[in-house]
């Protein structure tokens, strides 16, 4: 190589000024990395790049293969990040296969003992035998309940009819939408401030309850008589003679009955429509129920997971018709079980403001209670007692007298004839579940008015197909606030959505408004009426009724 390098002769490289390099214009980028967006030279146009900050890190500046996906600037976003992530590691070692053997002797034996009725299912089979025709009934039960959950055999269908329920008043075009509240909302609702609570003025008088209805069961049932001479008052507030008296007097700014504050703090359990007035008056607000509403009429099995059908109105078992049965139900209850004693009765300072002349008015007493929520916030409520109970020592304890009914054990799949003397937790269980808000209701009531006892009682209808022929299958006494807190009924929730529905109604201008409940949705609704709303259903009412002729 050198003897080459040698001979070879190199000629001289001159560089000449006509070869002289020139440089290129830069265009700065002060943004980030790469050619700037507002210039790219000509040649790089249809090349991909990716734009870098000049924080990131510089793994590559230009992808040129083909996995890139162009944006809609013309760009390529890189997906390797994307990759990365949704790369798992796949295990590739051979699965070892065990190896089955068979053996016949177990097999022979597995067969013995199932034909001998052990198998599977042990000692149970002989037992199932004897059954016969009961046992299979039961998985025909059970496999149609599945079939039914899951469409017939589909997969995830629920083929049960869907239940359309109507509102508890007719909604006009002319109603203003003021407000719209979830009841999931309501109930997150808390005051924990104490409410101070006085009696104003006690009217009426109480009968004692009958003690010999403790000592009733399934088997020693005692038919429901009906109090048909008896007469119930269920006057509104604004109609209440001694609130329009207390409310001259600035006793309080608001006036609600028990029932009505009892289905304002029970509203979140609510599934079925209802509707409360509310006027404003000046500084002070009326919540009333509307005149010819089914507002003092009882729900039965409102919570339900399968409530009663309303496909046929007419039907034994529609809710329209099961509401007045209970209704009833209540109404006779409540009399039967009280002892007629006019010496044992216990008379108030006051009489009934409702009382009539000659007419035999049914055990009731009120309390005309003051609860201070704050300064400028104190409700007067007409608060109710059905009876009395008299202790050791003659004292006197104040008591509700509600009734739970039954109309098919069928549909229920809760026999009270069998498992109210055995198991009357369990009953108290279902009921419970099927029935929330009713049983709220009454547990508010009962606080609301002071009693320190709940008397419920268990009726059953004589057939299931008669609605007018009642057995008392059992009574049993509860404790309010026990009972409340067996409901999971929080005091503090309760008065957090007075509160907050006061607050919201103290806000608006003098005028009438209306508390709707919507009929297939979670929602309470507050709109804005005519002074002139429901007048027609009270001059119906108030209208002379034909009297028949003596024949």
């Amino acid at each position: 190589n050198a003897e080459y390098m040698g001979k070879r002769r190199l000629k001289p490289f001159i560089l000449s000024s006509a070869t002289m390099f020139a440089l290129p214009t830069l265009h700065e980028n002060p943004e980030g990395w790469g050619p700037a967006t507002s210039f790219v030279p000509p040649q790089f146009e249809e090349f991909p790049f990716a734009p870098f900050d000049k924080s990131d890190k510089l793994g590559k500046v230009c992808d040129f293969t083909s996995q890139g996906i162009r944006g809609k600037d013309g760009r390529f976003r890189d997906q390797t990040q994307e990759e990365e992530d949704q790369f798992r590691l796949v295990d590739n070692r051979p699965v070892q296969k065990t190896r089955f053997r068979f053996d016949r002797r177990r097999f022979q034996r597995t067969n013995e003992r199932r034909n001998d009725g052990a198998g599977v299912w042990g000692n149970q089979r002989p037992q199932q035998q004897k059954q016969g025709g009961k046992y299979q009934k039961q998985q025909q039960q059970q496999t149609g309940r599945r079939q039914q959950g899951y469409g017939g055999g589909g997969r995830g269908y629920d083929n049960r009819p869907r239940v359309y329920r109507e509102a508890s008043v007719e909604l006009k075009p002319d109603w203003a939408v003021v407000e719209e509240m979830s009841l999931s909302n309501l109930n997150k609702l808390t005051y924990d401030v104490e409410v101070k609570t006085t009696d104003i003025i006690s009217c009426g008088s109480l009968d004692v309850y009958d003690k010999k209805y403790d000592r009733v069961t399934a088997k020693m049932e005692v038919p429901l008589v009906r109090a048909d001479s008896v007469t119930f008052f269920n006057v509104t507030t604004s109609d209440d003679p001694v609130i329009q008296q207390l409310a001259a007097q600035d006793a309080g700014n608001v006036f609600a009955t028990d029932s009505i504050l009892a289905t304002l703090m029970a509203a979140p359990r609510s599934v079925y429509s209802w509707d409360i007035v509310v006027h404003r008056v000046g500084s002070k607000l009326f919540f009333d129920k509307r005149d010819g509403s089914s507002f003092d009429y009882l729900t039965v099995n409102e919570t339900a997971q399968e409530p009663p059908s309303n496909e046929d109105k007419e039907s034994l078992n529609a809710p329209v018709r099961l509401s007045q049965e209970a209704t009833f139900i209540n109404q006779n209850f409540s009399q039967q079980v009280l002892s007629r004693s006019a010496e044992a009765k216990c008379t108030f300072d006051h009489p009934n403001p409702f009382e009539e002349a000659a007419a035999n008015i049914a055990s009731v007493a009120y309390k005309y209670r003051k609860f201070q929520l704050a300064e400028d916030v104190t409700v007067v409520v007409r608060c109710e007692l059905d009876a009395v109970v008299k202790g050791k020592d003659n004292e006197n304890t104040f008591i509700t007298v509600k009734a739970l009914n039954e109309y098919d054990p069928r549909l229920s799949n809760m026999d009270w004839r069998q498992k109210i003397d055995s198991q009357r937790g369990a009953v108290l269980a279902t009921e419970l579940k099927n029935n929330s808000c009713k049983l709220a209701k009454w547990t508010a009531e009962a606080m609301l008015a002071g009693a320190e006892q709940m008397k419920i009682g268990f009726v059953s209808r004589a057939h299931p197909r008669d609605p007018y022929n009642h057995v008392i299958l059992g009574t049993n006494f509860y404790k309010t606030k026990d009972f409340a807190n067996q409901i999971n009924l929080n005091l503090s929730n309760s008065w957090g959505i007075v509160r907050a529905l006061i607050d919201q109604c103290m806000q608006l201008p003098e005028g009438k408004y209306i508390y709707v409940k919507d009929p297939m949705k979670p929602i309470v609704r507050l709109y804005e009426v005519p002074m002139d709303a429901f007048e027609e259903a009270e001059e119906e009412e108030s209208k002379p009724q034909p009297q028949e002729a003596d024949s």
